[in-house]
């Protein structure tokens, strides 16, 4: 059996995290949808369907294959109603097609002759859903990851309260941390480090060649994604990889892209002074929507940056490649391509974004490739409209 992770039509709701990835590529839990999907069903690499100015980066698909929806996130009992579908079978849940075992080349522009509906998946619908479905995601990636394995020894160094799972690779390092994993497992990955007096409290999943920094303070359920660095005050956060929070400051119920930068003393509010729901900037409709949530702080799309001391109101929303400073709190949608803050903006420049980029992953011995700078270009196009500096 073939499989293809596909993009539908709901991947812009997860804007602006899914301007430069297929909602495959994000992370809940340990792992990212296609790492789920690809050890359960113990498959080396998934393709990926999606747009066409993201399709580069993930090579050609054809058919005929199992086509899974990216925004689903699996267990046990998604892979056996998979399995069970027939040549030309379907599968929803609701409007939202899961599944599709199509017996020709994939065509996702037809629509499937035979469906079969279940009641619920776990999906992916909106960006704050990867905080807000985190724990549960952390506890079964754990499950996924460690089971019938051993955690490598910790030192006397560390304090462990509780009786919760805790599982360190042979290649981490923790040494003298508070450890707390009554409330959540707590798994440190290949390569990664917790320094000397940390307070974890879990969940908690620090994720390759990923750093806590001393005294930092992590609140569950917490991702850190690969190639990250992660200091000061953090609360049920998911951070994608390659991202740096490396001084004091508080984030919590927040989602940071890739290759981004919170500067020292920078804080995140995720609770209104009136205590009212949270709204949050919606692409689709270009206002603001309820999200049904009483704590929501930032969401930071790729490449973003911000200076030291910046405080970002409840529910912020910020696009790719934008680079905040000043003081005063800047608005609570900031788009894609920024310069500036309270006190205005003026458009980062493409030539200047591959410039600052280039030196930001080159620290990662990360190259920016052409690839990369195509899709920057074509989202510095595609929310051109939302630069309303830009029309004065």
């Amino acid at each position: 059996m073939n499989y293809i992770l596909f993009d539908d039509d709901r991947r812009t709701q997860l804007y602006p995290l899914t301007m430069t990835r297929s909602a495959a590529d994000l992370r809940c839990g340990i792992l990212s949808i296609r790492e789920k999907w690809e050890k359960r069903l113990n498959v080396d690499s998934i393709p990926i369907s999606t747009v066409p100015y993201l399709q580069s980066k993930y090579g050609s698909v054809s058919g005929p294959a199992m086509l899974i929806n990216s925004r689903w996130m699996p267990d046990e009992s998604s892979l056996d109603t998979i399995r069970s579908l027939t040549h030309n079978e379907s599968l929803y849940a609701g409007d939202t097609l899961l599944a599709w075992r199509t017996g020709n080349e994939i065509s996702l522009e037809t629509d499937p002759e035979h469906r079969r509906q279940i009641t619920a998946a776990h999906m992916i619908d909106h960006t704050y859903d990867l905080f807000s479905m985190n724990g549960v995601e952390l506890a079964r990636d754990f499950e996924l990851i460690t089971s019938g394995r051993h955690s490598a020894h910790l030192s006397k160094s560390n304090t462990v309260i509780g009786n919760g799972p805790v599982f360190i690779e042979e290649t981490a390092v923790v040494e003298g941390a508070t450890i707390n994993a009554s409330n959540g497992p707590v798994y440190v990955g290949h390569h990664a480090e917790i320094m000397e007096g940390s307070l974890i409290r879990g969940g908690l999943a620090l994720c390759e060649g990923s750093i806590i920094k001393m005294g930092a303070k992590i609140y569950g359920p917490t991702t850190i994604g690969p190639h990250s660095r992660v200091g000061g005050e953090v609360n049920n956060s998911v951070i994608l990889g390659y991202s740096n929070k490396g001084h004091d400051g508080f984030l919590g119920n927040s989602v940071i892209g890739e290759w981004c930068n919170i500067g020292a003393d920078s804080n995140t509010s995720n609770l209104k002074n009136n205590y009212a729901e949270v709204r949050l900037w919606d692409y689709n409709t270009g206002r603001f929507a309820a999200t049904g949530k009483q704590f929501c702080g930032l969401i930071m799309g790729d490449h973003s940056k911000c200076g030291i001391n910046t405080m970002f109101n409840t529910g912020t929303v910020v696009g790719v490649s934008a680079n905040i400073f000043g003081s005063g709190f800047p608005r609570n949608f900031i788009p894609s391509f920024a310069w500036g803050g309270a006190a205005g903006f003026s458009t980062f420049q493409l030539n200047k974004v591959y410039e600052v980029a280039n030196v930001v992953m080159e620290r990662r011995s990360v190259k920016l490739g052409d690839i990369d700078k195509n899709i920057l270009s074509a989202v510095f196009e595609m929310t051109a409209n939302y630069r309303f500096w830009e029309k004065k």
